[in-house]
């Protein structure tokens, strides 16, 4: 896919065509900078905003056209609020917000902001990714009218800053970030169709450009290493299941790599527990986490992370035909542990549970964190506001935490707990794959902790956030890439050098 976005860092100058851009205060001045190339226009702008009510707050906006003597068509001005709003203030929020009211055109934003700054090449780079997500679109498979090199259909934005070599630097590692989020929408996006478990493979195998070492693992790999349960899951299918082993070396050889897994079920019917007809096309997202951990990697080897990463996803499609696998089968996962089907529709859980255990048992890491669209309780409990974070080490959790409030991906804990590790004792086998309704995204949780043996692990069901999500100032996407830009700041965070 063509990128919607073409944004480049210039120096503060009035753009000669198309829309500018200006950021004012709550008493309506720009910078002192501002001002000056804004001499001229000053008089007009302050009677159009009176007009409009238009009092500088946060985020809000006003349109006029450009007086005689400016050579820009339009110019749309940007509210930031007080002082303490600009210190608080979500650049990358705000790029967004100003992407969406400029659509698919030519524009300058002179990005230089009344009174101090701490970092204005760090806020410009922040608020250019905000703009490249916000223009972000999925639409492969559209017919056009126009060509797609006539270049009237994607936004084209200059950020006009006083040190353009400064916001170009600090925008590099939010580049890498940026291109991770796009590839994990653009998977999410795909119809099933398309993106099977072996098309999905070798997408992941693109990482090898970056220095990635990739690894696909196919069906009799899959029997040798014992993994019955992903197989299980598999069963249905005429699509050949898949696991892809990522790995990033970016620090010295030796040191314990940090670990990712993603839930990969590239259709989910439910199987033989068949869904409801109503919103199944919806199920092509059931591989968020697995998008979410190739958009990850991506993001790290592109800014080239100074850490030691394995990622694992497990790609399957969740089909019933007449060899799938039934409720009531009993089957033995990789771990050596006996697995009861009570529902074929909790098949995320499964194909976790062997990968979990492969990744920990063969690579060590320092911890574990599996993404997963694996339950619609999820969804009862925290809507589509923040994903559930299950845990099994609280500094880990505190770090998710912390690093979902800097990117706005934010998480909330749930509880793990004995009580919810009884509801999944099974009669027949070590364990159900499901306990009912009751507690369905703690019980989820608790069945995968039994595939982790004491590594510092998390858990983040992603249904809610990961497909579907409501459209915000960053993301008019059906598939969000939800997780990529968290995961990226956790590891930038704490875990490089």
């Amino acid at each position: 896919m063509r990128d919607q976005a073409k944004i480049e860092f210039g120096a503060l100058a009035a753009p000669k065509h198309g829309t500018l851009v200006v950021l004012v205060g709550d008493d309506l001045a720009p910078s002192t900078a501002v001002a000056g190339i804004l001499a001229d226009m000053r008089p007009s702008i302050a009677a159009a905003a009176k007009a409009a009510r238009f009092k500088g707050k946060a985020n809000a906006t006003f349109e006029i056209l450009a007086p005689e003597d400016v050579s820009a068509d339009r110019v749309i001005v940007v509210g930031l609020g007080s002082a303490k709003d600009r210190a608080d203030a979500d650049w990358t929020k705000a790029g967004g917000a100003v992407a969406g009211k400029l659509g698919k055109t030519a524009a300058t934003v002179l990005f230089d902001l009344p009174g101090e700054t701490a970092d204005a090449a760090s806020a410009a780079a922040d608020f250019a990714l905000g703009a490249r997500l916000r223009a972000y679109a999925f639409d492969k498979y559209k017919t056009k009218t126009k060509s797609e090199e006539d270049g009237e259909d994607i936004l084209r934005l200059t950020v006009g800053v006083a040190d353009p070599a400064a916001a170009r630097k600090a925008a590099k590692a939010r580049e890498a970030a940026g291109e991770g989020v796009i590839i994990a929408r653009n998977l999410v996006n795909e119809p099933p169709n398309v993106l099977t478990p072996v098309e999905f493979a070798r997408r992941a195998q693109q990482l090898e450009k970056l220095g990635v070492v990739v690894e696909v693992m196919e069906r009799k790999q899959l029997e040798k290493l014992g993994m019955r349960a992903l197989l299980g899951v598999a069963q249905g299918s005429l699509n050949e299941p898949r696991v892809v082993i990522m790995r990033w070396n970016g620090a010295k050889k030796g040191k314990q790599p940090v670990a990712f897994v993603g839930k990969g079920v590239t259709f989910d019917t439910g199987g033989i527990s068949i869904k409801p007809g109503a919103g199944m096309e919806d199920m092509k997202g059931d591989m968020a986490g697995a998008a979410c951990v190739v958009g990850l990697m991506h993001a790290l080897a592109a800014r080239k992370a100074k850490v030691n990463v394995v990622a694992a996803i497990g790609l399957v499609e969740n089909m019933p035909d007449g060899g799938a696998q039934r409720p009531g089968d009993i089957v033995e996962s990789m771990s050596g542990q006996t697995i009861e089907i009570i529902n074929t529709d909790a098949e995320g859980r499964l194909v976790l549970a062997d990968v979990l255990w492969h990744v920990q048992t063969k690579y060590k890491p320092a911890f574990m964190v599996d993404l997963a669209t694996l339950t619609g309780a999820i969804l009862v409990a925290l809507a589509q506001v923040h994903a559930g974070l299950f845990s099994n080490d609280d500094e880990l959790a505190a770090r998710l935490d912390a690093a979902g409030k800097a990117t706005g991906e934010t998480v909330w804990r749930m509880p793990l707990g004995p009580a919810f590790d009884k509801m999944i004792d099974s009669r027949f086998a070590d364990m159900k794959n499901s306990a009912g309704r009751n507690g369905g995204s703690s019980t989820a949780a608790q069945f995968l902790q039994r595939f982790v043996r004491g590594t510092p692990w998390a858990h983040l069901d992603i249904a809610g956030t990961g497909m579907g999500s409501p459209q915000s100032e960053i993301n008019q996407s059906w598939g969000s890439g939800w997780g990529v830009r968290l995961l990226d700041r956790l590891v930038a965070d704490h875990y490089e050098g």
